[in-house]
């Protein structure tokens, strides 16, 4: 225990380098691997101070790649990888988490990975899957894979213009006949004319089909 919480202090301190320190440049240090192995039972806790200390430094970058784009894997995304592997269910950083590493630091391989990682926790996280399918769009360039998440955040509480927005991805990805399967799912269910129409509309659909 000793050793945990001693790591946990160097987590929370910013560590100097002398020749640095004159330009008020800093190294934070990122969890080691075995802490997820090696916690004693109080796996929640640690869960709860690497979050409490993640959120200090939400947007620090410490090796950029190019302008305002973050080195892979960054310091924020170990924090919060490690984070959610102590604690899988902890819903607020798995939330935010993905969201925070695609748009504060730029970080599109740890922000893709963190996505991947949280869903398999909450997979029917509807604001989760909202929030993976825009990294999917705009930083994956991955229109297939966001017009999924779409779909099954709309299923599970999202907005049903979801499935609109879903249809289009599907389309402009060369994927027309699934945002047609989609179309017919949703009439079989009865949703409402006016987003059927509008969908039909995208999709270039006679309007009595």
């Amino acid at each position: 225990l000793g050793t945990i919480f001693s790591f946990l202090i160097l987590v929370g301190t910013h560590v100097f380098n002398p020749i640095k320190s004159i330009h008020y440049q800093r190294d934070l240090i990122s969890p080691p691997l075995a802490l997820k192995h090696l916690h004693f039972g109080f796996n929640e806790v640690i869960a709860d101070i690497l979050w409490l200390r993640a959120l200090q430094d939400f947007d620090y970058c410490e090796s950029q790649i190019a302008k305002n784009i973050c080195k892979g894997n960054s310091w924020l995304y170990k924090m919060l990888d490690t984070t959610l592997s102590l604690s899988p269910h902890f819903r607020m950083p798995a939330l935010t988490g993905g969201i925070a590493l695609s748009v504060l630091v730029s970080d599109m391989e740890g922000a893709s990975n963190f996505f991947d990682k949280a869903l398999v926790s909450f997979p029917n996280d509807w604001q989760l899957l909202y929030y993976a399918a825009y990294h999917a769009i705009f930083e994956e360039k991955n229109k297939e894979k966001a017009a999924g998440y779409l779909i099954r955040s709309a299923r599970n509480g999202g907005n049903d213009w979801f499935y609109s927005l879903a249809v289009r991805l599907y389309t402009e990805a060369g994927q027309r006949e699934l945002g047609v399967s989609v179309y017919k799912n949703l009439k079989d269910l009865n949703f409402s004319s006016g987003l059927l129409n509008r969908m039909g509309e995208k999709l270039g659909l006679p309007k009595d089909q």
